[in-house]
């Protein structure tokens, strides 16, 4: 076992002990001026959740006055427009809630960050976490089960408004591994999606974007033949540059027809044969020069605008920067489609951070909610979606998006491919995981042995869950 490896195991299991035994309690609610306890009020205490056999119960809450701290990765447009909902809510909300949003760097950032707080009055009110990141927090008894805010009568959602949010993004932060807890909510989602060069495949002589792995190689490798006539930039003509990453992974193996974690035993299952073949067919291209791995951040997000690079698989939520590449680049027709793989129908990594809510007080927690409802409402989630280029997390926002969609297609394309979702493991731990599928991926790439290599990252992702 590598040194890494030996440093991380043994940094995860003081983690464990810690969590599991030392943790330090949630912040206590402040006393009332009067000097009466919050059971006196009949509140039950948070950790009455605990065990599933009580709720809480939040009619007598008074969330007047509270300050949320929001923890969040946006930035450029995106975090402005956050900024603006924000203003807005803390504008009309009646309760004088003033949210207090806070940029703390990117999805591993926070994690990072989450892990040295939970449990503590440094804590966030709110924050942005992905559900393994969640379920890590909870490891710890650090999250709030929001189950009991959305079937409050007095502060929580109606039944028709629920049904009003697409069942597979609001399911996710459900946690049977944590008796059926809720410790998110969804207000966005995205995909991993294959992004091509319309106007250069049309130039080799082909219809549309491939439907199967092997016209995926035949066009990426035609591509380093006949490079596209209008590019714009210098870099060699390349069919495909792969993002070393585990969402790639997952995205790819999907498309062979097979999953990263097995649901039934309970473990991952990295090196099955789906996820051997879809590697096999990665490391071919390589080996056949029609793929090289992403040069520098967004490298190839540059190259494709510009018309050196065929094809990039990347999020949905990347659509308007790949825009603009292409509008500042060669300038030419393009569109995304599904990972072409070996399977009948698409299976598309539909993926997401919700936005989870830190155990503190139960005036801070209510809240937290109150905010967390208005950035899910529909009105909100119109202008989050066009603002973000994100995908709605409610049917009835997409039905009024028709003249988004007419003048965006591409998002239209990727939207239409949601049926076909399927998710990454919500799995504690799967950050840790996520690093060691890196190095593999790209010595897989650089040429090591497939099976090999996927049986011993097996082994390493099942023994850090």
């Amino acid at each position: 076992m590598s040194q890494k490896r030996t440093w991380l195991l043994a940094l995860m299991l003081v983690a464990a002990l810690i969590f599991a035994g030392c943790a330090a309690p949630p912040a206590a609610a402040p006393a009332a001026d009067d000097g009466a306890m919050a059971e006196d009020s009949g509140e039950m205490a948070d950790d009455s959740m605990a065990d599933g056999e009580m709720m809480m119960d939040w009619e007598g809450v008074d969330p007047s006055g509270q300050e949320v701290i929001f923890w969040h990765q946006h930035t450029r447009d995106r975090e402005e427009s956050l900024n603006q909902i924000i203003a807005d809510f803390n504008a009309n909300n009646e309760y004088g809630i003033t949210v207090v949003p806070e940029y703390q760097g990117g999805y591993g950032d926070i994690f990072n960050k989450m892990l040295n707080v939970v449990n503590t009055e440094e804590a966030p009110n709110l924050v942005v976490a992905y559900q393994n990141q969640a379920a890590t927090y909870q490891l710890a008894e650090a999250l709030l089960d929001m189950n009991s805010l959305v079937e409050s009568e007095t502060w929580g959602i109606a039944e028709d408004d629920m049904a009003d949010f697409f069942p597979g993004f609001i399911s996710a932060d459900v946690f049977p591994s944590f008796d059926g807890a809720r410790l998110g909510f969804p207000p966005n989602r995205s995909m991993e999606v294959l992004y091509y060069n319309a106007d250069w495949l049309a130039e080799m002589g082909f219809d549309g974007p491939p439907t199967t792995a092997e016209e995926f190689k035949e066009m990426a490798c035609a591509a380093v033949e006949q490079p596209f006539s209008g590019a714009a930039g210098d870099a060699p003509s390349m069919g495909y540059q792969l993002s070393v990453d585990a969402s790639r992974f997952a995205s790819w193996t999907f498309a062979f027809g097979g999953d990263v974690f097995d649901y039934d035993a309970n473990e991952y299952s990295y090196n099955n044969e789906s996820a051997a073949e879809a590697m096999a067919f990665i490391q071919d291209l390589f080996a056949s020069g029609c793929a090289i791995v992403v040069p520098e951040q967004y490298g190839d997000q540059t190259d494709f605008g510009n018309g050196n690079l065929l094809f990039t698989v990347g999020s949905s939520s990347g659509l308007p920067f790949y825009a603009s590449a292409v509008d500042e680049g060669a300038g030419f027709d393009w569109s995304i489609a599904p990972i072409p793989g070996t399977v009948d129908e698409p299976v598309m990594n539909i993926y997401g951070a919700s936005v989870s809510i830190p155990k503190t007080t139960p005036e801070a927690e209510l809240a937290t909610w109150l905010f967390v409802k208005y950035y899910t409402s529909p009105e909100v989630q119109a202008a989050w979606a066009e603002a973000s280029n994100y995908f709605p997390v409610r049917e009835s926002v997409a039905e009024g998006l028709s003249d988004y969609f007419a003048a965006n297609p591409a998002y239209q394309a990727a939207f239409d491919l949601l049926p076909y979702g399927k998710a990454e493991p919500p799995m504690p731990g799967y950050d840790f995981v996520r690093d060691e599928v890196r190095e593999v991926m790209a010595a897989i790439a650089d040429g090591a042995p497939v099976q090999e290599s996927l049986d011993a990252l097996n082994a390493d992702a099942n023994e850090i869950l």
